[in-house]
């Protein structure tokens, strides 16, 4: 075990003692796990993860610690399929209880019974392929109880609870810029040449693996990981969720897949089952369109133009410019 480089990350995230020597013992079991199977943390493969989160399940020990523990350790050394793996099982998992308390802000707590009440969440740790007909349960019941606009709306918020705070600097770049078209420029630039640094340090741009390929992708299309405004509208495409994988397939079925970000429906997208409403997608145009919430200080509107829940080849947006925020 890389054991002081990962205390060094764990103190770096001002982790407290307790929760790191916690940490380092779910690893050491791991690794010792591993061992009996005559492999290392290096050697082992993505399938030797999932065999362990499962038995893991079986055992009761699928606490959100031990799995945050493996998937930062996982971060630390490189291991990016282990931590792409660890990102695809808990990256679900509070969406719909955030989705849920968005229902019952916005429609009342008797519209949250009605399309809520009996929905189970699979246990902590479950592969993505789990998820699927939750999801569309709890879309069926969505689009059964809401009007259309009001089901977008309910869907289009900050799912994963992104600190508005963590953006703040994006509004004074916007604040200082001469015109939206400027901004948005820039915010490609800076875009490109995050990724060039990570693609040099051989790091993941969340969970996305970067390389030359991905990078001129982005470079030539300023509607990634930015926008374009034409209008008042600014018109964004969605980085691909395994850009290198979309890039080079051919299949549509499969580069659908591969531009799908969401773990609670990408397993539908591959195996073509079950069919969910492309309305869902109006919970990922809600992080789409978070960053411009923040830029102009307003909720802003967004319309899902392309998303490959429904058929297209990948997730395209237009977020409306608030009136008065024009530049």
């Amino acid at each position: 075990m890389q054991e002081k480089e990962f205390r060094d990350y764990c103190l770096e995230r001002k982790l407290d003692e307790k929760t790191i020597e916690s940490a380092v013992t779910a690893i050491l079991e791991f690794e010792e796990h591993l061992r009996k199977n005559e492999k290392t943390f290096e050697s082992a493969a993505v399938g030797d993860v999932k065999e362990y989160v499962s038995a893991l399940i079986s055992q009761g020990k699928n606490s959100m610690d031990r799995l945050l523990a493996l998937a930062r350790y996982s971060h630390v050394t490189k291991k990016n399929d282990f931590y792409i793996y660890f990102a695809s099982i808990l990256g679900a998992r509070n969406v719909l209880p955030t989705l849920s308390d968005r229902v019952a802000a916005m429609v009342g707590e008797e519209t949250r019974r009605k399309i809520f009440d009996g929905v189970e969440m699979p246990p902590l740790g479950s592969p993505p392929e789990k998820y699927p007909l939750i999801t569309r349960c709890v879309m069926e019941r969505l689009e059964g109880e809401l009007s259309r606009e009001m089901c977008r709306k309910v869907l289009a918020g900050n799912m994963h609870k992104i600190p508005p705070e963590s953006l703040r600097e994006h509004r004074d770049r916007f604040l200082e810029a001469k015109s939206i078209d400027e901004f948005l420029r820039d915010l490609h630039r800076r875009a490109v040449a995050e990724l060039e640094e990570l693609m040099a340090e051989g790091r993941l741009f969340f969970e996305q693996k970067i390389t030359p390929q991905v990078v001129e992708f982005v470079r030539g299309n300023q509607e990634v990981l930015s926008g374009v405004r034409s209008g008042d509208k600014i018109y964004v495409t969605k980085f691909p969720y395994a850009p290198e994988d979309y890039l080079n397939e051919t299949d549509p079925r499969m580069k659908r897949y591969y531009a799908c970000h969401c773990p609670l429906v990408r397993a539908s997208v591959l195996e073509g089952k079950p069919e969910i409403s492309p309305t869902w997608c109006y919970c990922s145009g809600g992080f789409e369109k978070l960053l411009f919430d923040v830029i102009f200080d307003e909720q802003v509107e967004v319309e899902v133009l392309e998303n490959a829940l429904g058929g297209d080849l990948r997730c395209r947006f237009a977020i409306k410019i608030p009136e008065g925020k024009f530049k």
